[in-house]
């Protein structure tokens, strides 16, 4: 078990950040009457038993759920930073290899109002290999197959149609899948999904009519508009520069988001503009971040610590959530 700990920046005066967030890096973006208020460890987590946390979905009350990638876990983090595994999804068979990576991996999660959970397994077969749900009380279960030789990373539901969006790394497309389950549509997928190297698509949400997609080999920020009959529209470049990028959420209505910069160890302020700059660094605590939830001006940031293999954790920031919404 964790115990959530008090912690103030001392690199930067809290007020120095409070600015920062506020602000924004635009002009585009009316200041938030929010400032950073607090900083605070919501959980220290325990590498040995392979507690690094990939993805992140809040939870009523303060908690929240989050994936541990290659322990193939769901866990619930307490208000009080306490850990309780929620399931173990099964192991593939020997000899088995996951895309890029190798070892089977558990990526995006999602949390519906009812509390089921949805998220992503790759283990390089055919019989894991897609989304899975969790129902509260249950049992994971799959509900929808993807290749084999796909990796779905990202996770993003939209709640109002009914549809969750993966994003695959490996074959740089983003799917599309009823939350329900079923067969999935290979929603998207061009050149600017694709790796270059690693990892492509990474971070998915869906904000103001798009699918907001990471691209963590070529650095940058991608807007796929939702036609009016739900296909993938015209595809841009919000943000560039950013390399390694994970996962992202946005603090408000408008467009200006976090982001997780992985191997960077820093967490970015992205403005509508595509302009960014650093907002957190290790000195904050930030162990090589991997996502990102913003609720009620609180930031959640999950470090899986895969570099410095030091301190996996889940670290909270008050962030300024009242911008307008842009355009």
């Amino acid at each position: 078990m964790s115990t959530a700990k008090r912690w103030s920046r001392t690199g930067l005066p809290a007020a120095a950040l409070a600015a920062i967030l506020t602000a924004g890096v635009t002009g585009s973006a009316t200041a938030a009457p929010d400032p950073v208020t607090d900083a605070r460890f919501l959980a220290h987590l325990n590498i040995a038993d392979g507690q690094r946390p990939e993805n992140i979905a809040l939870e009523p009350g303060g908690g929240a759920v989050v994936t541990f990638a290659f322990s193939r876990q769901v866990a619930r983090i307490a208000p009080d930073g306490g850990v309780r595994v929620l399931a173990t999804l099964p192991a593939p068979p020997a000899g088995s290899a996951t895309p890029v990576l190798t070892s089977p991996f558990l990526g995006g999660i999602v949390r519906a109002h009812d509390g089921t959970l949805s998220f992503v397994y790759a283990t390089g077969t055919d019989d894991l290999t897609g989304v899975w749900r969790l129902r509260p009380g249950g049992t994971p279960q799959r509900v929808a197959a993807l290749p084999a030789d796909s990796l779905p990373n990202g996770l993003a539901l939209d709640s109002q149609s009914g549809l969750l969006y993966v994003a695959d790394s490996a074959l740089g497309a983003v799917w599309r899948v009823p939350v329900a389950g079923g067969t999935p549509t290979r929603w998207a997928a061009v050149p600017r999904l694709r790796p270059t190297g690693f990892l492509g698509a990474n971070g998915i949400k869906i904000h103001n009519g798009a699918v907001w997609v990471t691209n963590l080999d070529q650095g940058t920020v991608l807007r796929i508009r939702l036609t009016c009959h739900g296909g993938a529209g015209s595809v841009e470049t919000r943000a560039t520069g950013l390399a390694d990028i994970d996962d992202f959420a946005f603090t408000g209505p408008g467009d200006t988001l976090l982001a997780a910069v992985n191997r960077g160890n820093e967490v970015a302020l992205v403005g509508p503009d595509g302009s960014h700059r650093t907002v957190l660094t290790a000195a904050d605590g930030l162990q090589n971040p991997t996502s990102l939830a913003v609720r009620g001006g609180t930031a959640y940031i999950a470090s899986g610590a895969y570099f410095t293999d030091t301190d996996p954790n889940v670290l909270t920031v008050r962030v300024a959530h009242g911008e307008r919404r842009e355009g």
